[in-house]
């Protein structure tokens, strides 16, 4: 069921580049880098841990896809996939969506700890050898 107050509910104006039969996928409109995807369950569930088999397998099925879509445009050097669950994890829209986020080489001056170095914070553990 849609909610009139939620941004993927409406999905107004936002051009879907993906879509199968359970969830569509479209550019963020603040990407993290070039490329970054949202996967997006057409049904409105707050997060991960309410998704049922099928609707796993059809976000699964976009982020594959979105992957081969993302390739071909940009050629990154690696992914990260991100699924924020809960305000204290980062999650701004209360709609469960998967970010695939294409990364390139250079694009951070240590990579170790993927996601990590995104977040300055969360990286300092990997400096301290």
């Amino acid at each position: 069921m849609k909610q009139a107050n939620c941004i993927f509910c409406q999905r107004i104006g936002i051009p879907i580049v993906l879509e199968n039969d359970l969830a569509v996928a479209f550019w963020d409109i603040h990407p993290v880098r070039k490329g970054h995807l949202l996967v997006v369950l057409k049904e409105h569930k707050q997060d991960y841990f309410q998704l049922d088999k099928p609707e796993l397998l059809a976000m699964d099925d976009l982020v594959r896809q979105g992957k081969v879509l993302i390739d071909s445009k940009y050629a990154p050097d690696g992914y990260n996939i991100g699924i924020n669950v809960g305000e204290y994890a980062g999650q701004t829209v209360m709609h469960c969506h998967f970010h695939l986020i294409p990364r390139y080489k250079g694009d951070v001056k240590h990579p170790a700890g993927g996601i990590r170095n995104m977040l300055p914070r969360a990286a300092r553990f990997l400096k301290r050898k």
